[in-house]
């Protein structure tokens, strides 16, 4: 990876862009563009290749990415499909269900030689296993992937979305993978036929697919990050959650813009359980913030 400081980094972020329906209101979403926006709130130069419909829904998708200056020239108008859509549900303890909607625009990206060309130049590629659902955008996933410098799997498993065959190939693709504590589970008894506790079940995968570094993250319980020769756990920060909608992508996207600044691990897990936690305490996975008030609020809390 280019870990000098010289010029901006980019981030390239592949995937669903959609709207999140929720009971009382309508919200941006999509882990992929969540992590773009809070990567760009962050100073770090982060890019969309995604895919909408011809349609009103389409039109304000990629009038707020303008707005939140995520260059959209990268993300494709569908003509025949529309806009994706969730329909999200509250459960109790303030976890998120979710029925996504299908097919929908962005799960037709197509390869285009000005995402090779993107992508060559970036930092780092962020993906997840929802945009693997159709052919299509799967297809597209893969070159792109081997034009990348550092791939990042955000792994996002969401039932029927996925299988066990396309999960094994981007493992082993991936030079960081994020997944949460049930994914762990579900995944370490595709691969290794047995329950694990938590360390050895990353070791596990890490030996087997090849891969560097692995974030698990626990909710309440905070997170952990694993690098081959080293591991890290930090205690979540304690919130009144409004909702957890997002609050993983942002996780990710602060990991990232202190990981591109060369910050330590020990800083980079902090700044990114903060801005979760900022993210779970607000409403939607995307909201309004600046840095001063993100780093007051981290500073606030690990005081406490």
């Amino acid at each position: 990876m280019n870990t000098t400081n010289e010029q901006k980094k980019t981030v390239v972020c592949y995937g669903e862009v959609l709207w999140d329906i929720f009971p009382t209101q309508t919200k941006p979403g999509g882990a992929p563009m969540n992590v773009a926006y809070h990567l760009r709130k962050l100073g770090i130069d982060s890019r969309m290749i995604s895919r909408v419909g011809n349609d009103e829904s389409g039109k304000k998708l990629l009038k707020l990415l303008t707005e939140w200056n995520i260059p959209t020239e990268n993300c494709q108008v569908d003509e025949t499909y529309e806009t994706g859509k969730v329909i999200a549900t509250v459960l109790p303890g303030n976890e998120m269900s979710y029925s996504i909607h299908a097919p929908v625009a962005w799960d037709y990206i197509t390869p285009e030689t000005e995402n090779n060309r993107l992508l060559s130049n970036a930092d780092v590629f962020v993906f997840g296993s929802l945009v693997t659902r159709n052919e299509t955008s799967r297809e597209t996933l893969y070159q792109l992937i081997e034009k990348a410098k550092f791939n990042v799997f955000d792994i996002n498993l969401r039932q029927p979305h996925y299988s066990p065959e396309i999960i094994e190939y981007l493992l082993g693709k991936c030079n960081l993978l994020k997944l949460n504590e049930s994914e762990l589970e579900i995944i370490i008894t595709w691969f290794a036929n047995e329950t694990m506790e938590e360390q050895p079940a990353v070791r596990f995968l890490q030996d087997k697919f090849h891969i560097d570094e692995v974030i698990v993250t626990k909710g309440g319980e905070g997170a952990s990050y694993y690098t081959k020769t080293a591991s890290y756990s930090f205690p979540a920060f304690i919130v009144t959650v409004a909702d957890t909608c997002g609050s993983g992508d942002s996780f990710l996207a602060a990991f990232l813009a202190k990981k591109l600044e060369n910050q330590s691990p020990e800083t980079s897990m902090i700044y990114a359980t903060g801005l979760g936690a900022f993210v779970a305490s607000h409403e939607g996975a995307c909201p309004a913030y600046d840095i001063p008030t993100l780093e007051a609020y981290i500073y606030q809390k690990q005081i406490i």
